[in-house]
């Protein structure tokens, strides 16, 4: 395994305080459930550090000193890494994957820009993304038709001629992935070109979003959706108070001010 393969035994204490779990869950299908679903709804999704110009480093303890210390959120490179030092802690036995997100494509094959876990457990391999922005995609089996239904949305994985498996929701593909082994360096260039690629959505958009018990919560620009309406966010001030109630992320005036959200009359 790599430098820093899992979290240290006060790391794994801090990370699971940080998520809201009092006690260390069992390495099996249920303890793997637990871990991933409390991740999901503590720590939020965002991509604020790209636009912000800090990029997006994958060095595990910067990693665990924005996500957990900082009480900092990330996107599926950031999230998938430090929740794969966390199952490693818990006794897991798992390793990186990379995919291809299919969602909101436009026909064309896409590159590979999402990082997902394959968990070995004792009926198989599985697979836990907790880095996948939007709805929750759970724990899986990786065996053709699985399905699971949470909150009453179905994801399927079915097997893929061309590129491995492919996940859907509702019948939309979400991503396809394959089962090769993933080098630090094939998530560092992965990394990169997500976060750097002129023109992609984490360099153009700014996003944050967090599964609350009622459902997801999506801050995109100044548009914030909830399960109960979709309203504008009128200024910065209004900006920071709903990132740090919402989503617990705490920017600074200058740091709202640098994201560019309000510079410009909105339509």
């Amino acid at each position: 395994m790599e430098r820093n393969d899992s979290l240290s035994p006060a790391q794994l204490a801090a990370y699971l305080d940080r998520i809201g779990l009092a006690a260390a869950p069992a390495a099996d299908a249920e303890g793997l459930a637990r871990v991933h679903r409390a991740h999901r709804r503590a720590i939020p999704f965002e991509n604020l550090d790209i636009p912000l110009g800090r990029g997006v480093s994958l060095d595990p303890d910067r990693l665990f000193a924005k996500l957990v210390l900082a009480r900092r959120g990330g996107y599926c490179f950031e999230q998938n890494g430090l929740f794969l030092r966390a199952l490693r802690a818990l006794g897991f036995t798992a390793r990186p994957l990379l995919g291809r997100v299919w969602m909101g494509g436009g026909g064309e094959v896409p590159p590979r820009t999402h990082t997902l876990n394959l968990v070995s457990l004792a009926d198989g391999a599985w697979i836990a993304d907790a880095g996948f922005g939007g709805s929750d995609a759970p724990p899986m089996r990786l065996a053709e038709q699985e399905v699971a239904t949470p909150d009453g949305v179905r994801h399927r994985l079915a097997r893929d001629a061309e590129h491995g498996w492919m996940l859907t929701r509702d019948r939309e593909p979400q991503y396809s992935f394959t089962e090769d082994r993933v080098w630090p360096s094939d998530l560092a260039m992965s990394n990169h070109w997500t976060s750097t690629v002129p023109g992609g959505r984490f360099v153009t958009m700014r996003i944050a979003s967090i599964l609350a018990p009622d459902g997801l919560v999506a801050l995109t620009g100044t548009r914030l959706s909830t399960p109960q309406r979709v309203v504008e966010i009128a200024d910065p001030a209004e900006y920071r108070q709903t990132l740090a109630a919402r989503f617990g992320i705490a920017l600074g005036e200058a740091e709202v001010e640098a994201l560019g959200l309000f510079d410009e009359p909105r339509r």
